[in-house]
């Protein structure tokens, strides 16, 4: 536009010179579209400025040296070598560059775009160019320095130029040198026969101090017969689909250095893997496994060697690997089985077996599945080790993760049908967080307890589920979980039959102890059911497991084993020799661990025994003629009755023992057959005690009832008196437990 414009001023003068000048502030009207008018002062501004011209750019500094390497070499007690330099001028001229200070210049040269040589100019220790720039330059040194020798060193202080990057490299007569630089890094050390190279990096600007020390090497060997050990401990993973075998492989060697080792893949098997610390490599080739190692001087190698192939059938002849070469061959194979199984190992050429705890620890360390059997061997010379596996393989069953010790329920059923049960289980857990419950159908939860807290149950599609406590928060002992629901049942007539049943919980429970307790106007028998009545066990077991309820623990284990285990006297089949009866306090009731002493007049012989928790008790072997019987219990007086007993019968009696001192005696004499009518009515007693004592309710049912009354939310008519009746049942996996009984109202 400013071009134009000026145009047009031009082409106005010339055309009309004869008019005068315009005043300076007079604007020239435009004229034509595209052009612009100026006053001739702003005129004459542009053209002084078009003329006016641009002061001349300078680099911010004259050079710049961007590469210095040093190339050197020890001969005659000096370090000589070459020292190129290069870089960049940036002004125009000549510019004097400083390359190096301290160093004996034999001989210079260069080449760049100013002529060659380049001029230099020493300035005392200072060496420098002049060179003409702008552009590059390269100048190549022939330096030489002395060295400083000390006492089993040598040293030489070399000056570093400014450049950005700083290299040498330096070859040092002799081997195995120890070279150091400060400061400086060595990045390649190379030694051949009789030299030894260094390349590093120098720090620009600073001088550099490198010494070094070298020692000749010894005159190579004639190399000696490789002669090594091996010992290899093995492990076979039988699976379902898959056999593994991982053999740990320890080499020692004792003579020569070991290169490579060579070993046989085993015949159906294919490599997978080979680690080891000085492995260098591993290859797989006609059927052999050669492996390189790294550091062939080394005394000792270890590697894990890794085979696998597929499972077709339930048996294997075990491979026994061996390195070619070995001098000794020793080893362990152990076998180890996924999920459940059981094995069949023949072994023969040398192999024997061992306890898998007699296996080293390397090798039980590769087990990760149960341990099977062990084996082990040590091949000489002529052996050809032999080990014939079979299995069979189980199925894997499900892991408990929680179980009760026992469970004891109590039911208060009405006459309207309706059950209130409470189940308390003495539970181990160990990872389980709920305890699922399955209750009858139309059954209702009312409430449930974790160790005496509330917790709040959880409905599920498929039941309900009571919380236990986090795993880990009591990991070793058992506590306690109860839950109570109300179901409805049928109404009572006035006889018939009635049937109960259990929910199911999928923990299994070890005893389960069931108290049903019904109204006192219905008369119960013929009890039925998977669960076994009270009334079959000991009368000391029952009363056991009334007393101790839910707190199940190792003195209720022992106690009711012991219980059980103890014979009860039959006085209903006495023989021969035999003398036996029933004690009784005057109420009735059954005294147990009564002491019954008979004793022979003539000899003075003593025959004793204690009564059981029945009350019965019996003495075999009791020489005929006269006897006399004594009976003593804490709290009654003691009892005495002499007899004559015939050698041909036995001989019962029935004793009421009388409150009183132990000191007090009462002497009894009657016949035989009174004392045996008296047996009789005395047993009738003792059996109607022993009912109602069973048929008593426990403190669980009294518990239940004042929970009703005071702590469920629920509104239900329970006995307040009746009888109870005992059922147990042992190992109850996830089932119902059902009883049925026959009633009749009174």
């Amino acid at each position: 536009m400013i071009k134009s414009t000026i145009a047009i001023l031009l082409f106005s003068t010339i055309t009309f010179g004869q008019q005068p000048s315009l005043p300076p502030q007079r604007v020239i009207p435009q004229s034509a579209p595209g052009t612009v008018t100026l006053t001739l002062a702003e005129y004459n501004r542009l053209v002084e400025l078009a003329h006016k011209p641009k002061p001349p750019e300078t680099a911010p500094q004259p050079f710049v040296l961007s590469r210095a390497v040093f190339k050197l070499r020890i001969e005659n007690q000096a370090v000589v070598g070459s020292l190129d330099i290069e870089g960049d001028v940036l002004q125009k001229g000549p510019a004097k560059v400083p390359l190096v200070t301290g160093l004996t210049i034999t001989e210079a040269g260069g080449s760049g775009k100013p002529v060659s040589p380049t001029p230099l100019l020493r300035d005392g220790a200072a060496l420098s160019a002049v060179v003409n720039g702008p552009g590059p330059f390269s100048i190549s040194l022939n330096v030489a320095a002395p060295l400083g020798m000390d006492a089993g060193r040598a040293s030489v202080l070399l000056p570093v130029p400014a450049a950005g990057t700083s290299l040498m490299s330096l070859d040092i007569p002799g081997t195995h040198a120890d070279v150091r630089i400060e400061p400086g890094l060595i990045t390649t050390k190379t030694s051949d026969a009789a030299h030894t190279t260094i390349e590093a990096t120098l720090e620009p600007g600073k001088q550099a101090r490198i010494w070094w020390t070298t020692r000749e090497a010894a005159t190579a060997a004639a190399p000696r017969e490789v002669r090594f050990l091996s010992d290899m401990k093995s492990m076979i993973t039988v699976g379902d689909a898959q056999i593994r075998m991982a053999t740990l492989c320890d080499v020692t060697v004792t003579q020569g250095e070991l290169a490579e080792l060579k070993l046989p893949i085993p015949a159906g098997f294919e490599f997978v893997e080979a680690t080891g610390s000085t492995l260098e490599s591993s290859e797989a080739k006609s059927g052999e496994l050669l492996l390189k190692l790294r550091e062939p001087a080394r005394r000792a190698h270890q590697f894990l060697a890794v085979f696998e192939r597929a499972s077709a059938d339930n048996k294997l002849d075990a491979p026994f690997l061996s390195v070619a070469g070995a001098q000794r061959d020793t080893g362990e194979t152990l076998i180890e089985g996924v999920g459940t199984m059981d094995l069949i190992a023949t072994e023969a050429g040398g192999v024997r077996r061992i306890d898998v705890r007699e296996a080293g620890a390397i090798a039980r360390s590769l087990a990760r599945f149960p341990l099977q059997a062990a084996f082990r061997y040590h091949r000489r010379a002529g052996d050809a080790p032999k080990l014939a596996l079979e299995w069979n393989q189980y199925p894997d069953g499900a892991v408990i993760s929680a179980e009760a010790q026992s469970a004891t329920i109590t039911t208060l059923l009405n006459v309207e049908g309706k059950l209130l049960t409470e189940v308390a289980l003495r539970l181990r857990n160990h990872s389980q967080a709920f305890v699922k419950v399955d209750l009858p159908r139309g059954a209702t939860l009312l409430s449930a307890e974790v160790e005496g807290e509330k917790v709040k149950p959880v409905q599920g599609p498929d039941g309900s589920r009571v919380p236990l406590l986090r795993a880990g928060f009591r990991p070793s002992g058992p506590y306690t979980v109860s839950f109570v629901y109300l179901s409805a049942g049928p109404a009572f007539a006035k006889s018939g039959s009635y049937e109960l049943t259990l929910p199911k919980l999928d923990v299994p429970i070890s005893l389960e102890t069931w108290e049903v307790f019904l109204p006192d106007r219905f008369q119960v028998k013929q009890f039925g059911g998977n669960a076994l009545s009270a009334t079959f066990l000991p009368s000391g077991a029952a009363d056991l497991l009334s007393n101790y309820g839910a707190n199940y623990d190792d003195e209720f284990s022992a106690e009711y084993g012991r219980t059980w285990s103890e014979n009860s006297f039959d006085i209903s089949r006495l023989e021969p020799g035999q003398i036996g009866g029933i004690v009784v306090d005057p109420s009735g009731a059954v005294v147990p661990g009564a002491v019954v002493k008979v004793i022979n007049n003539q000899t003075g012989a003593t025959q004793s025994t204690a009564t059981d928790s029945e009350g019965h008790w019996v003495i075999s072997g009791v020489a005929p003629g006269a006897i006399r019987v004594r009976v003593e219990s804490q709290g009654f007086k003691s009892y005495e009755n002499a007899l004559n007993l015939d050698g041909n019968h036995s001989m019962r009696l029935g004793t009421t023992l009388q409150a009183g001192a132990a000191s007090e005696a009462v002497t009894v004499t009657a016949s035989a057959a009174e004392l045996e009518r008296d047996s009789f009515k005395l047993e009738a007693r003792g059996r109607k005690f022993l009912e109602e004592k069973q048929n008593a309710p426990s403190q669980n049912v009294t518990n239940l009832q004042r929970r009703v009354a005071g702590v469920l939310p629920v509104q239900v008519d329970v006995p307040r008196a009746g009888k109870s009746y005992r059922f147990v049942r042992a190992l109850v996996l996830e089932e119902e437990t059902k009883i049925t009984f026959q009633y009749k109202s009174k």
